[in-house]
C-alpha cells in the first residue's frame, strides 16, 4: 500500500497553453523523500483520482516538489481536475517519488520531448548540464504557444543544448533519422518522452537505425489497453494458499483480487507504470501492458494485473 505525503500548493503557474506547473511542499515543513531525474509521483486529486506526474523541478530538490500538467479534454479527468480545483493553498496527497526512467551511465545523452512528454526530459537535461556530461535534447510541439519551460530550456546553462521544433513551423522540422546517424551509436544512450506518435516515431527511427534496445530508454503516459473480455474469463489462484478467484470477462484481474479482499497496489491502470507487477508461478498470461520488455514478456514468470489477461484456464500468483 502506498504511504500518502500530505502536500500543499506552494505556488502554480501557467507554463504554455494547456499546460501548468504546482510546486508541492510538505505541510508539516519537512523535507519531501530525495529523487532523481527521470522520477514520478503519484498524485491524489480531488474526487480521488490517482494520476501519476514526472518532476521536473531542480533534480534531488527535497523542499519543494514542481510538476507538470497538461489539461486533457478527452482524458480521464484527473488533468481537468488539476487544472479547474486546484489552487495555490490547497492541499493533496503525494506517494515517494519511483523512477522507471532512471538516466544510465553513458558518454553522451540524446534526449527527445514531445508536449508534455517534456517534463521528466527537462529534469535530465538540467542534471546532465550541472555535470558537464556531453548531451543534445530535442523538443517537439504543435506550436511555439505549447512549448512549456521555455524559460529554463533557453537558460544560459542549456545554450546550445537544446533544439525546438514545432509542427506549425516547417523551418524547425525535425529529421530524426539524421539526428540518430550524427551521434556515436557506442556510449551513447537516447531517452524519450511523450504522446503514443511521436514515441513511435523515434523509437522506429532508433529501431531501424540499428540501436540496441539496452541504449534506448522511454517512458509512456497512456496506453492502449485492450477491451476486457476478449479471451473470456478464467481463475486467479493464489500461490501458497487454497483460495482461487474467477475473473469474468468483463472484470480486470485487479477488479477481481479487490472484490475478494485482496489488495494489490495500483497506480496508472493501463500498464505503464509498473506499480501492480506480480510474480506468476504457473500458466500463461495475456501481457497487454507497455511496462515489461520483450523478453520480460517472453519470460512469462510476471504480468501486470490491471490490465493483462491469461491464455490459460489459471494463472497461479504470488503475492
Amino acid at each position: 500500500m502506498s504511504v500518502w505525503i500530505e502536500v500543499r500548493v506552494a505556488d502554480r503557474h501557467d507554463e504554455a497553453r494547456d499546460i501548468a506547473s504546482f510546486l508541492l511542499e510538505k505541510t508539516d515543513g519537512g523535507p519531501l523523500p530525495a529523487w532523481t531525474p527521470g522520477a514520478h509521483v503519484d498524485v491524489r486529486a480531488p474526487g480521488g483520482l490517482v494520476r501519476q506526474y514526472s518532476l521536473c523541478g531542480p533534480a534531488g530538490s527535497v523542499d519543494q516538489y514542481q510538476i507538470g500538467v497538461l489539461r486533457d479534454a478527452d482524458g480521464r479527468g484527473g488533468s481537468r481536475a488539476m487544472h479547474d480545483r486546484i489552487a495555490v493553498g490547497d492541499r493533496l496527497e503525494i506517494s515517494r517519488p519511483r523512477n522507471l526512467f532512471e538516466l544510465q551511465a553513458q558518454e553522451n545523452a540524446l534526449l527527445f520531448a514531445g508536449g508534455i512528454g517534456v517534463t521528466p526530459i527537462l529534469a535530465m537535461a538540467e542534471h546532465l548540464a550541472r555535470k558537464g556530461d556531453v548531451f543534445a535534447m530535442h523538443y517537439c510541439t504543435r506550436s511555439a504557444d505549447r512549448a512549456a519551460f521555455a524559460e529554463r530550456l533557453t537558460a544560459p546553462a542549456l545554450a546550445g543544448k537544446v533544439a525546438f521544433h514545432h509542427d506549425d513551423d516547417p523551418r524547425t522540422c525535425m529529421n530524426i533519422d539524421a539526428l540518430l546517424a550524427a551521434m556515436p551509436r557506442v556510449g551513447t544512450h537516447i531517452y524519450v518522452c511523450g504522446p503514443d506518435g511521436f514515441m513511435n516515431h523515434v523509437l522506429d527511427a532508433a529501431s531501424r537505425a540499428g540501436w540496441p534496445e539496452s541504449q534506448v530508454h522511454f517512458e509512456r503516459f497512456s496506453a492502449p489497453v485492450a477491451e476486457p473480455g476478449t479471451t473470456g474469463g478464467f481463475e486467479i489462484a493464489i500461490a501458497d494458499s487454497e483460495r482461487v478467484i474467477p475473473v469474468g470477462e468483463d472484470q480486470t484481474v485487479i477488479e477481481a483480487l479487490s472484490a475478494a479482499g485482496i489488495e494489490i497496489p495500483v497506480s496508472c491502470e493501463q500498464g505503464i507504470c509498473g506499480t501492480c507487477v506480480t510474480k506468476i508461478v504457473d500458466g500463461l498470461p495475456d501481457h497487454r501492458d507497455m511496462f515489461l520488455s520483450d523478453a520480460e514478456k517472453a519470460a512469462n514468470d510476471c504480468f501486470t494485473p490491471c490490465c493483462s489477461r491469461a491464455l490459460t484456464p489459471r494463472l497461479t500468483i504470488r503475492i
